[in-house]
């Protein structure tokens, strides 16, 4: 069995840049950030917000362009339970939760890993859930040019558990629908399939 290895690389500038500035954060909230349980605090947050905001430095539209593939399928295809990891940008805290996509293909499909890949590249940013939802949507509808296009987001917002109304156990559900999946009986469809209540 083979050892896996992942090596991620940065740019040392950037990273020192944005190091220096954990590190002032650190000592203005009143802690001493020599102290040894934090002295390498500030290059691993560092390396750490440039993995969670390398969406940035992706263009999802080129990931669906590099696995379309003509086929005469007309059917709803959908790829649900799609795990996301994105930062709220009001707080810079986390929120997580499931996408669930589905397309109708007009002559062409995409390679199945390739939606969970875009998620990830808008994900992957300063978001707010309901714009994550759109950006998504947008890009297959644009890239893919389907019958239509489906989207369910359901996050949990560490902004909401963890400071401020401090509910455990709310959940943000947002959707959007293009095309063929704005007629009620495809939508409820797509829902159904997903076991989600449509009222």
């Amino acid at each position: 069995m083979d050892n896996y290895y992942r090596k991620d690389v940065y740019d040392l500038e950037k990273t020192s840049e944005i190091a220096l500035k954990y590190a002032n954060i650190i000592k203005a909230i009143g802690e001493d950030e020599n102290r040894e349980g934090l002295t390498k605090t500030p290059e691993r947050a560092s390396k750490a917000i440039q993995f969670l905001t390398q969406g940035y430095k992706k263009n999802a539209e080129d990931i669906i362009k590099g696995a379309m593939f003509e086929e005469a399928y007309s059917e709803m295809i959908i790829v649900k339970d799609i795990e996301l990891y994105s930062l709220c940008e009001h707080h810079l805290l986390p929120f997580f939760g499931k996408a669930h996509i589905a397309y109708i293909p007009n002559k062409h499909i995409v390679g199945l890993s390739k939606i969970p890949r875009v998620v990830d590249v808008f994900a992957r940013r300063l978001q707010v859930q309901e714009r994550l939802t759109h950006q998504i949507l947008d890009c297959i509808n644009n890239t893919l040019k389907p019958e239509g296009v489906a989207i369910v987001i359901e996050a949990k917002h560490l902004c909401m558990m963890m400071r401020g109304v401090e509910k455990q156990n709310s959940l943000t559900t947002t959707s959007a629908f293009y095309g063929t999946f704005e007629e009620a009986q495809t939508r409820n469809e797509f829902l159904d399939l997903l076991k989600l209540n449509s009222n």
